[in-house]
């Protein structure tokens, strides 16, 4: 079983953070959750003077967007797993017929969108539980639970709970894939990959380049 401090220190290493920085990605779980964490505090869990106690492993685990039992130093999955699909469940064999998009776009209806790379079917029962897509996700930001070619399955929604996985739109940009959080003053778009650091937007960010989450992930299929 490893300890605290070498989890502080490996997760901060990959990520290249150097004590400031992790001290400044904390303000905000900070003034959520109302917890006190120091210069001083950092500094004794790197050099392994103290251990922190559950509150600072919560409030570190949010900073690092790993699982409090993985920073208090367990065998156990860095990252909260997504289900992976029942592809043959045979729920899904007479189900409705989605579209597999490989980009969306700011601005564009997904029903406008002409990037349609395959279909998927969901379940019938999913017909009166809102509108779906698959998108097909590149790059490994969130890996290893989603990797570059797997299909995502979405469900179109505005809005999302800290936890989710989501899909959103970046300053206009191609859309992203990352765990939401949400902060009393902004929120944070979480990658699954300890190389790729959280990505910060205040509320006026949200607003002025903008942020927009369009949709959920519900489920992840992988062909092998």
């Amino acid at each position: 079983m490893a300890t605290s401090t070498e989890r502080i220190n490996q997760i901060m290493k990959e990520k290249r953070l150097r004590q400031i920085d992790v001290l400044n990605l904390a303000k905000p779980f900070q003034e959520k959750y109302n917890i006190k964490f120091s210069k001083s505090h950092l500094s004794q869990y790197v050099n392994g003077k103290s251990n922190p106690d559950n509150e600072k492993i919560f409030l570190l685990s949010k900073v690092f967007g790993v699982t409090e039992a993985w920073l208090l130093g367990y065998d156990v999955h860095r990252y909260e797993r997504i289900e992976e699909a029942k592809i043959n469940e045979p729920q899904t064999l007479q189900g409705l017929k989605i579209p597999v998009l490989g980009t969306v776009a700011a601005g564009i209806p997904i029903s406008a969108v002409e990037d349609i790379l395959d279909y998927e079917e969901v379940p019938q029962s999913w017909e009166n539980q809102g509108e779906f897509f698959g998108l097909r996700i590149k790059g490994d930001s969130m890996k290893p639970d989603i990797n570059d070619g797997d299909t995502v399955i979405v469900r179109q929604q505005s809005t999302a709970n800290n936890g989710d996985v989501v899909i959103a739109l970046v300053n206009g940009d191609d859309a992203t894939c990352k765990k939401f959080e949400k902060l009393g003053n902004g929120i944070m778009l979480i990658s699954n990959n300890s190389e790729y650091s959280p990505m910060y937007f205040s509320n006026e960010e949200v607003l002025t380049k903008p942020v927009v989450i369009i949709g959920r992930v519900v489920e992840l299929r992988r062909k092998f």
